[in-house]
């Protein structure tokens, strides 16, 4: 999980989560959610600046995460589609709401 690989880092820099947190400019709640499991998309943008703080490639933090993806049985392309929606700033409810409209959509031309 990419929050395990993140208290990882951070432990292995003697980095407490508050001084994480505040040197990344993300609430300190955030980034326990993440590293807990909780908040398990995190946003690229917040992934971008733990990369950042804690000196790793932004890509080596996501390919762990990728890897355990893969092992759960996901297509890579779909990794790599959900990825280019969460760079271009769609939202999940923006993705979801599409989702949803396609399927409605589907269902009137079943109908019909």
């Amino acid at each position: 999980m990419i929050g395990e690989k993140i208290k990882e880092l951070r432990e292995q820099k003697n980095m407490s989560l508050t001084e994480l947190a505040k040197r990344a400019g993300i609430a300190k709640s955030y980034l326990s959610s993440i590293e807990r499991g909780i908040q398990k998309n995190p946003s690229i943008q917040k992934l971008e600046k733990i990369a950042k703080v804690l000196d790793i490639d932004l890509h080596q933090l996501i390919q762990n995460h990728e890897n355990d993806m893969e092992l759960d049985g996901l297509d890579p392309d779909w990794i790599d589609l959900a990825r280019e929606a969460m760079e271009s700033g769609i939202s999940k409810e923006q993705f979801k709401e599409f989702l949803e409209f396609s399927k409605w959509q589907k269902q009137r031309r079943e109908s019909d």
